[in-house]
């Protein structure tokens, strides 16, 4: 594409804001409407905001048309990633309006799309590409009001009354204030802070919001405390029912800055912007004038991406990362006040994020396990980092669609979050329970004992909503209570069909186990079958939790090759140490350094860093590849965060380790 030819724009949703932004296109210098898009194309007056676009009958209608070569998704929020993401698979360049997706899970969805594909994603931040934030930006970097410690700034009008059918007070439609327009005030925030250090930006280490949920369960008004890593402190409001001054003020050790409206610019079909810097009681107006329209510079800086064959903003515009972490801080601000919407909980949000309903795959080879009567897939998935259904439903629909049907829950992840999650899951879903490997864990430390198995077992059961596990752990074990006794309890909770498979011991020694099976086979009891041990390539030397325990040293391996106990491998990828967090001179990390750093460990990390590099892999690929290749089996626990990092694991299952390589990397 020439700098010449324009960029061909579509427009899904055609609203208000939509309107605005086809006069941006029509002001630019490299972009020309083309279509809209409308699930009622016979409304009166439709094409009257967007002269000069054909009018296309339907969202998919406009993605499949070949004159466009750029989609503006101005649906409400709740539409903006499935949109975003169809369109992105379609082969189009994308542009959503604020907020680009309802979490930060959603938006590193859409973003990892893009960069499969390889076409541009942006979210539409119009201030931050205008020339009077980079002004902004330069007397912050200039000094000119000395230290700066605080910013204040606030977006919030006054909606007058509730009405519960405007899409503002509609809970189901992901309304309030912190979504709406809580992202200006924070994304202005975390770029002025960043400008202070010489970076993009700058993310919190800390947020603590407030806010009043009104009668229909959306925010009307909220704040919220934000405090950066260089000691800046933001104080951020937004509001749908009351008015604000929307001032950004930026203080410093000699003084201020204040600019009005500052998302608003020089304004919506140009003029003059005017920042205030106030010393000493003396007050200095720089004005910024501009003739172009306020959205023809966010056209023109995709559209200069685009052509320059880049997948995201420039800087000052947002950037993915930028992006991703303004969301970070609307989500923990929206977690502060207990604001979560009904299109996030699973009797809402029953298909996967494109609006497709959730299938089964087969990519994922599967395996048999002694015990068990059907194939697990090769990796088990683990999620207990996620704070709530919406986001974890994100890798559990993409591990699953991809054929894994093996999960790894507990009694005490996140105080039997995780269990409910999985139970709303798998009938959201309408998954079949016999297609699935379910793992439950109970009896952890301190309570530790016998009788806590069935009271645990049943709690488990109810919030995952079935009524048997497949393969059942004791978390830990209980050295000053007789081994027998854990055998007898579990051994009961298989004869009452709640245990339908195996069960044995996470972090149990190889001592205790032998005498639970010794015991088992003397009084005729359900023998323990399986074991969920550390086992990595990076033997761990001191433990990451008190009670845990390793199984991956040469004694290990040799019990393990012996008996052939499944072993279901928790931190099977050394939890960062095969990946550039560590490294001989990286000490910053106490963890890795004290579980993870020695001659040994850093021995092994070289060779796998070398085959790494002679197989166009990443030396946590090759990490994952050596514990699946083992001569006995084990059966990696993966953890992963996001849908990247989820397919990043799985690409590793396609590395066939020989035993010769296996030997070598052992060293």
């Amino acid at each position: 594409m020439t700098t010449e030819t324009p960029i061909r724009w579509g427009i899904i949703g055609p609203g208000r804001i939509a309107q605005t932004f086809a006069d941006g296109i029509a002001h630019s210098r490299s972009g020309k409407l083309v279509a809209i898009a409308s699930r009622n194309p016979d409304k009166p007056g439709l094409g009257d905001g967007f002269p000069g676009a054909r009018i296309v009958n339907g969202y998919e209608a406009l993605l499949a048309d070949n004159e466009i070569d750029a989609v503006y998704i101005a649906t409400p929020h709740t539409g903006h990633a499935e949109w975003a993401i169809k369109a992105i698979r379609a082969g189009k360049h994308v542009l959503v309006e604020k907020p680009i997706a309802l979490s930060a899970f959603d938006a590193e969805a859409i973003y990892y799309e893009a960069r499969k594909a390889g076409v541009f994603a942006g979210e539409a931040f119009m201030y931050r590409v205008h020339p009077q934030t980079a002004k902004l930006i330069e007397l912050v970097k200039s000094g000119v009001i000395g230290d700066l410690r605080i910013i204040r700034t606030s977006f919030g009008f006054n909606m007058g009354k509730v009405n519960p059918e405007h899409r503002l007070f509609a809970n189901e439609m992901a309304g309030g204030g912190i979504l709406d327009v809580g992202g200006y005030p924070v994304s202005m925030a975390r770029l002025i802070a960043g400008a202070v250090d010489g970076k993009p930006f700058l993310d919190p280490d800390k947020v603590s919001g407030v806010g009043h949920l009104g009668q229909t369960g959306v925010d009307e008004w909220a704040s919220a405390v934000l405090k950066f890593p260089n000691d800046i402190i933001a104080e951020v409001s937004c509001s749908i029912m009351a008015n604000q001054d929307n001032t950004l003020r930026i203080i410093g050790s000699e003084g201020r800055i204040e600019v009005a409206d500052f998302w608003f610019a020089s304004g919506h079909k140009g003029g003059i912007g005017k920042i205030d810097v106030i010393k000493g009681g003396e007050t200095q107006t720089i004005e910024v004038k501009e003739d172009r329209w306020l959205y023809s510079f966010e056209v023109d800086a995709a559209g200069d991406a685009i052509r320059a064959g880049n997948k995201e903003f420039a800087y000052p515009g947002i950037s993915w990362a930028d992006s991703i972490g303004n969301l970070k801080v609307l989500d923990q601000w929206r977690a502060s006040i207990g604001l979560e919407y009904s299109v996030e909980k699973a009797a809402h949000r029953t298909k996967n994020i494109a609006g497709a309903t959730v299938t089964k795959g087969n990519s994922i080879p599967k395996r048999s396990i002694p015990g068990i009567s059907k194939p697990a897939s090769l990796v088990t998935l683990g999620f207990e980092f996620f704070p709530n259904f919406a986001a974890a439903s994100l890798t559990l629909d993409a591990f699953y669609e991809a054929g894994g049907n093996a999960f790894d829950t507990a009694y005490v992840y996140g105080g039997g979050k995780t269990e409910s999650i999985f139970g709303d899951w798998h009938t959201s879903r309408k998954v079949q329970r016999e297609e699935i490997v379910l793992i439950g864990k109970g009896a952890h430390s301190p309570l530790c004992y016998p009788d806590m198995i069935r009271k645990q077992l049943d709690q488990s059961l109810n919030r995952l909503k079935t009524d048997y596990v497949d393969i059942y752990f004791m978390h830990r074990d209980n050295t000053d209570v007789p081994v027998g006794e854990f055998v007898d309890a579990m051994d009961a909770e298989v004869k009452a069909g709640r245990i339908r498979g195996i069960f044995g011991g996470s972090n149990w020694t190889r001592a205790r186990f032998d005498e639970a099976i010794a015991y088992a086979e003397k009084n005729g009891k359900t023998a323990p079958a399986t074991l969920s041990n550390n086992f990595s390539l990076a033997e761990m030397l001191d433990p990451i939790w008190a009670g845990c325990v390793a199984a991956s040293d040469d004694e290990w391996k040799t019990w393990l090759n012996a008996k052939q106990i499944p072993n279901f491998a928790w931190s099977s990828q050394g939890r960062g140490f095969f990946t550039d967090r560590a490294g001989r001179d990286k000490r910053d990390d106490e963890e890795l350094v004290r579980v993870w750093y020695s001659d040994r460990n850093f021995g092994r990390r070289d060779r796998a860093i070398e085959l790494a590099q002679k197989l166009g892999r990443n030396p946590i690929h090759i990490a994952l590849a050596y514990v699946v290749a083992q001569p006995f089996p084990v059966i990696p626990l993966i953890g992963p965060r996001t849908v990247a990092e989820l397919e990043d694991s799985l690409s590793a299952l396609d590395i066939k380790l020989t035993p010769e390589q296996v030997k070598w990397l052992e060293g």
